[in-house]
């Protein structure tokens, strides 16, 4: 099986790569902006004409799209994961070579959800920011293209290679920072945000089970199990060995600048803890994922978090 992955580098996109590679069966190509990818493309403007004829050439059974952005301003957003998708749409719709489509997309096209609640694949999106908005777009596109395509709805990824700028990735350099001057407290913001923290490996495990699957429309990627921000960073201490304590940095105390806490080790802005626009609960329902997929998460919310503190350990 020959399968084009858009989106290669990233950092889903790296995890999807080893996992397709590790089967026998399956030829990868990639194609992307950066000069290590074996076809250099930029989806959000290149022309559909041009990657239609790509496909073409090298036929592909299946196209894998991990390619997008999770910063920027709405502009920038909607270029790189709302006009790019709507590239890879126009293309295999114009291709002769009938490749499946599996797109990643995000819980923050979901939006916020009810405290204790699970969020099901029918639940109705309401994205609370530009980039839930980009993605939800996106998979508007790929479901209204008539295409064989199915969407990955990844909730909260962690593991190995998780951005030093995400909230996890924030956690354990402020950890890391604080071990090396030697203090005995750590003061983090927003720790009572509760999110599905599922392993970038379970992720591309997801990828590779959709790859071979008949699964169509949208199919949630988690855990099934919200963990409080607090306890992920309970974890993390004990695998980094922190003895300290880990405090919350008191909300109100942040806004008036009563309290002074280095900029480092606050994790995110004050009104939205945790930027992803989906308020303080996130838990996805994946029944889906088990019945159309065969598909469940095995890796550990304590083994994620132990393969970020090892990269941010490197550091000290």
């Amino acid at each position: 099986m020959r399968v084009l992955l858009l989106g290669a580098n990233g950092y889903i996109g790296r995890h999807v790569a080893d996992r397709l590679m590790a089967d026998p069966a399956v030829q990868l190509t990639a194609l992307g902006r950066g000069d290590d990818a074996d076809v250099r493309f930029d989806l959000a403007s290149g022309s559909p004409g041009a990657l239609a004829r790509f496909l073409d050439a090298v036929h592909p059974g299946v196209v894998v799209n991990c390619a997008g952005a999770t910063r920027g301003g709405a502009r920038d957003l909607t270029r790189h994961n709302t006009v790019a998708v709507a590239t890879v749409c126009e293309s295999l719709r114009r291709s002769v070579c009938g490749a499946r489509l599996v797109q990643l997309g995000c819980a923050s096209e979901y939006g916020p959800s009810q405290s204790g609640s699970s969020t099901a694949e029918d639940a109705v999106p309401r994205p609370g920011g530009p980039y839930g908005v980009s993605k939800l777009a996106a998979t508007e596109l790929v479901l209204g293209s008539d295409l064989d395509a199915v969407v990955l709805r990844v909730f909260s990824p962690a593991g190995p290679g998780t951005p030093a700028g995400s909230p996890l990735g924030r956690l354990a350099e402020a950890m890391r920072r604080a071990m090396q001057s030697g203090d005995g407290e750590l003061r983090i913001s927003g720790l009572g945000v509760q999110r599905d923290f599922v392993d970038v490996r379970d992720v591309a495990r997801a990828v590779h089970a959709a790859s071979l699957s008949a699964a169509q429309g949208v199919v949630n990627i988690g855990t099934g199990r919200a963990v409080r921000l607090r306890e992920a960073a309970g974890v993390l201490a004990r695998v980094a060995g922190f003895g300290g304590v880990v405090q919350e940095l008191d909300i109100a105390s942040q806004r008036t600048g009563s309290v002074s806490t280095p900029p480092e080790q606050l994790i995110g802005p004050p009104a939205h803890p945790y930027p992803d626009g989906c308020g303080t609960w996130q838990q996805a329902d994946v029944r889906t994922a088990r019945d159309r997929l065969g598909w469940r998460s095995r890796i550990g919310l304590e083994e994620s978090l132990a393969d970020i503190w090892m990269e941010a350990a490197c550091r000290i």
